[in-house]
């Protein structure tokens, strides 16, 4: 059952599950995932696209094998130039290590390294517990329609990004 213990910030208009309403709270929250992951990025000497990085890595689909350097520029969309600098900045910091491929040694896989999870592990712990307070104040089947909604966004910024980069839209 929910609990609305603490109000949420008003919503634009009357419709509170309407577009705008949505749109409103879901650039809130990107604000203040971007706040945090600035933070991070500062705390750590990085810059705030090496954070980015670092979460694509982290987040790399294993069906599509481990993280490349190639894969990573084109998720990005750096420049190679800016992908090595920031490979290497994230290299010397402790957060990410290279490894070459067993099967071919041209190849270079990307992992998140053990210093660099502990570090952001301890950093984003509070972010991990209000995100399980947050969790707390719904019933498995509301949290069902969340993570639902969720992934249906994510596929379809996904599906808008490639669009946007030239590739055909699946429908």
């Amino acid at each position: 059952m929910s609990d609305h213990r603490a109000p949420s910030p008003s919503l634009p208009g009357e419709d509170p599950t309407g577009l705008q309403s949505f749109a409103v709270l879901l650039r809130r929250m990107n604000g203040e995932f971007n706040r945090i992951a600035q933070e991070f990025a500062q705390a750590q000497g990085l810059h705030p696209t090496d954070v980015q990085a670092l979460v694509a890595v982290l987040d790399a689909d294993p069906a599509e094998g481990p993280m490349t350097p190639s894969r990573l520029r084109k998720e990005l969309n750096l420049t190679s130039g800016a992908m090595t600098a920031c490979i290497d900045r994230l290299e010397r910091s402790g957060h990410l290590r290279r490894e070459r491929s067993v099967d071919d040694r041209r190849v270079v896989h990307l992992h998140y390294a053990e210093a660099g999870r502990s570090l952001a592990r301890d950093y984003f712990g509070p972010l991990a517990r209000s995100t399980d307070t947050a969790r707390g104040r719904f019933t498995p089947d509301e949290l069902g329609v969340v993570v639902r909604f969720l992934s249906e966004m994510n596929r379809e910024l996904e599906l808008l990004r490639r669009s946007a980069g030239g590739e055909q839209r699946d429908a």
